[in-house]
């Protein structure tokens, strides 16, 4: 229900953009927020031409765990502000458990996904799929992604 309500969110407040548009612009130099599945803090940085580094802070139960993109940008033919993406990275991190003192995530990440952003305001969304795989303690494949909400600069 959750994830029905933040939907909801999301499209209603892309229905309000051709109202409030004054720019056009899909770029940005940095942007900072939430991204929802898994809870992460996101930092998105502009490189050059359509390339952004991304960096995510995940705290969970008992954990940490950080992870760097390479992200490739590129426009969508009359979709004024959105833009899709691809790229990879690695992630490393931190847990403990009731029955192991601790266990160290190192592995390697995908993204795929759309970027956008809301013309006329800060505000930029990115819906994604990023699948994961760990070497080591937790080592296995693993599927994620979700919908990041940030402030951009």
């Amino acid at each position: 229900m959750k994830y029905l309500l933040t939907l909801l969110v999301f499209i209603t407040v892309l229905s309000f953009q051709t109202t409030y548009s004054q720019d056009n612009s899909s770029s940005y130099a940095t942007a900072i927020g939430v991204k929802i599945y898994p809870g992460t803090i996101t930092l998105k940085k502009s490189i050059s031409g359509g390339n952004y580094f991304e960096g995510q802070a995940a705290f969970f139960n008992k954990g940490f765990r950080a992870t760097v993109l390479y992200e490739f940008h590129n426009d969508i033919n009359g979709a004024n502000g959105l833009r899709w993406y691809y790229g990879g990275g690695p992630h490393l991190g931190f847990y403990k458990t009731n029955y192991y003192n601790g266990g160290t995530l190192l592995g390697v990440d995908g993204v795929l996904g759309l970027d956008y952003k809301l013309s006329g305001t800060p505000l930029n969304f990115s819906l994604d799929w990023q699948p994961s795989f760990e070497f080591g303690d937790g080592s296995g494949f693993e599927g994620w992604g979700g919908l990041a909400i940030r402030i951009a600069f």
